[in-house]
């Protein structure tokens, strides 16, 4: 294989960099406007509201988790690029359009859309993994993944600052122009250099191989629900702030900052857990997070002033931070390691469903049952999934398999 020049690798960095940052904030910029813009495309009633928020925000996981597999496929085929190209201008198109829709059909349908065009950051990490050099790649990684967490830090920012000055559909406009930015940038400045055709079909791999199957399939249910933890509040969080907030004015920008504050948290814990996993082993680190995060659901649901909110999601930030880091350590220890990237691509789909299932969940409790029950279901869950892990930990290992 050609070796690609120091100059290229590190361009390629900043471009992915850029179009990650950007395609995540497009994927998290219309949680705190979302109930708003469904009850401007016609959606009336408390219930309607809440299920059609929590439909259209799902739409593009499901669509995304489905097609994941397929453009892993391609890209394998016909490089890593030409994948990132094809992302970057349908996202860019579709969240265009968004701004356009006239009904709650025209908008779930664009977010479907997204999904099928997205995986921008999937297809970015694995490019810079196999361009950037060894003693460099962890380095690139790690940007690469603070511009990912960054995105979905500053998306919720932007949707609650941006739709009182601009508007909420030149909100969508302004965030489609960001991605086709990144879409120029990719196909004029990323050069990629390919593998040589068959190198990786000579490795292979399937679910029998695996010795540990119950850790991987707990990891799996793991990843599903912290998306769910994650995104449950979103159909339901405008709504919640607006009975803490008695300036009509200031609700989008509340719930940008309660949306925000997790991600926050992540940011600042993610190495910390990361070192702590590396003292006293992933598996505890995923437990005893889960547990804190179910616990710190609960007040959620008692809050009396928005300050509260955004305090206590800043601290779940905190104790769900480094979970999908410890996820795949986990996975990458107990299965063989030519079986590593389709065990995490397994891995990426249950975290798909999850990203669907959330938003679901939380609009149709939060619709038919009430807001403050999403915290204690979701907290639930949770507690359900640290047992379950607690148990799977049992038969864990961390065994150094022979290169196949």
């Amino acid at each position: 294989m050609r070796l690609i020049s120091a100059e290229s690798w590190q361009r390629n960095l900043i471009v992915c960099l850029f179009g990650s940052l950007t395609t995540n904030m497009a994927m998290t910029l219309m949680q705190p406007f979302m109930p708003l813009y469904v009850e401007q495309l016609g959606v009336s009633g408390h219930a309607a509201i809440l299920q059609w928020s929590g439909i259209a925000y799902s739409a593009t996981f499901v669509t995304a988790g489905l097609v994941a597999p397929l453009w892993g496929h391609l890209g394998h085929r016909y490089g890593r690029k030409a994948m990132l190209v094809r992302a970057s201008l349908g996202m860019a198109i579709c969240v265009l359009l968004m701004g356009l829709a006239s009904n709650i059909w025209q908008l779930v349908g664009l977010r479907l859309l997204v999904g099928l065009a997205g995986g921008y950051s999937s297809g970015a990490t694995i490019l810079v993994a196999v361009q950037t050099p060894r003693a460099r790649s962890g380095q690139a990684l790690g940007l690469l993944s603070s511009g990912v967490m960054a995105g979905n830090l500053i998306g919720p920012l932007a949707g609650g600052v941006l739709p009182p000055l601009i508007g909420i559909r030149a909100t969508f406009w302004c965030a489609g122009v960001l991605i086709f930015l990144a879409f120029l940038a990719t196909i004029l400045l990323v050069s990629e250099i390919t593998r040589p055709a068959g190198e990786s079909a000579r490795k292979g791999g399937s679910w029998s191989q695996i010795p540990r199957k119950g850790v991987v399939v707990a990891m799996l249910v793991t990843g599903f629900m912290l998306m769910i933890a994650n995104m449950s509040i979103v159909p339901i969080i405008t709504v919640y702030v607006q009975g803490l907030v008695s300036d009509v004015n200031r609700v989008t920008f509340i719930s940008g900052l309660v949306m925000s504050a997790a991600a926050l948290g992540s940011v600042a814990s993610s190495s910390l857990l990361g070192r702590l996993a590396d003292r006293i082993g992933p598996l505890r680190v995923i437990v005893i997070s889960l547990a804190v995060a179910a616990v710190l659901l609960i007040p959620q649901a008692f809050v009396t002033a928005s300050l509260q909110v955004i305090v206590l999601r800043f601290l779940m930030g905190l104790a769900l931070g480094g979970l999908l880091p410890c996820i795949a350590a986990v996975i990458r220890h107990n299965v063989p390691e030519h079986f590593v990237g389709t065990a995490l691509g397994y891995s990426l789909s249950s975290q798909f469903a999850g990203q669907f299932a959330g938003p679901l969940l939380g609009g149709f409790i939060g619709g038919h049952v009430g807001l403050h029950a999403v915290f204690f279901a979701t907290s639930a869950l949770l507690l359900v999934s640290a047992a379950c892990t607690r148990r799977a930990g049992g038969t864990a290992s961390f065994p150094s398999f022979p290169q196949a």
